[in-house]
């Protein structure tokens, strides 16, 4: 009975172990299945050029929680400014009477016009942008493709349909301004889901554009502004996030990671699983050795 008891925890013990292996070898399988599409093409860029791009050939060390708090703090102080300095100091945008809301999502007053601009909007799209993109980089609603073409949609779809309601004439257009703006913000929001380019902070964008009059008042002009913003919170991401991070995690595509077979189809998880995983762990090896671009 104790030589039975020895080799059962010995069977344990190897098959903690394997999937240790496993796991191991999957997480570095995942991270250089990343690559193979974009980063194959970054990779032949300079390493001086490719990692503000986001690209690294090793997995980077996760960082302490004090580094991640200070970068979070700087990006996000150094570009808010940047925007608020370009949208609320540059002559050029100041005489088109553009509302520094759009592109710091920090300012209450156009100074313009010197009129307070509606404060239920701020409140929605304060910092929104900021805290994805400096504070939650790797979360897939902060990568460079949901947050320049979501903003973009959304914009879109509420010019578009503040026009159709437009044609209505002003004063029945006051009166469905409630109804503009919850269409154009679910509109956003449905075409954000069918394009994969989810990003909270561009319904804002979309209720915004339909019910303040000032950002309204823009029109087709809005577009070139909303990209504008995206693009340069981008770039300030990209330089603030790859100092000691790492930014994007992808650019145009997700990646999916693989799935482990249901229990199902494997029969009894405990007998035919362990037998099947050093298996797997072999042609997961051998696909981090053999398959990396």
């Amino acid at each position: 009975e104790p030589t039975r008891i020895r080799v059962k925890n010995k069977k344990k013990a190897l098959c903690a172990q394997q999937r240790e292996v496993v796991h191991s070898n999957l997480q570095d399988l995942i991270f250089r299945s990343d690559y193979r599409m974009t980063n194959s093409r970054l990779s032949r860029l300079p390493p001086w050029a490719s990692r503000w791009l986001g690209y690294r050939e090793h997995p980077p060390k996760e960082q302490p929680p004090y580094i991640v708090y200070l970068w979070s703090f700087i990006g996000a102080f150094c570009g808010l400014s940047v925007l608020q300095a370009i949208f609320g100091q540059a002559q050029y945008f100041i005489d088109r009477e553009v509302p520094p809301i759009l592109a710091s999502y920090v300012s209450d007053v156009c100074p313009s016009t010197s009129m307070v601009i509606d404060p239920f909007a701020d409140t929605i799209t304060k910092g929104a942008s900021a805290v994805l993109c400096y504070g939650a980089i790797e979360a897939p609603l902060a990568q460079p493709r949901a947050l320049v073409v979501g903003h973009f949609i959304s914009a879109v779809s509420a010019v578009c349909i503040t026009k159709l309601f437009g044609l209505l004439g002003p004063e029945k257009f006051e009166t469905l301004e409630w109804l503009c703006g919850a269409l154009s913000t679910a509109v956003a929001i449905v075409i954000m889901q069918v394009t994969n380019t989810m990003h909270p902070p561009a319904g804002a964008t979309a209720l915004v554009a339909a019910v303040d009059k000032d950002v309204r008042a823009l029109s087709w002009y809005l577009l070139p502004v909303i990209l504008l913003s995206s693009t340069v919170v981008l770039v300030t991401a990209l330089l603030f996030n790859n100092i000691q991070r790492r930014f994007p995690v992808f650019w145009l595509q997700p990646i999916i990671p693989p799935t482990a077979e249901s229990s199902t189809e494997q029969g009894d998880p405990g007998v035919e699983a362990k037998s099947t995983r050093p298996h797997q762990a072999s042609r997961s090896s051998s696909l981090t050795l053999g398959e990396v671009p």
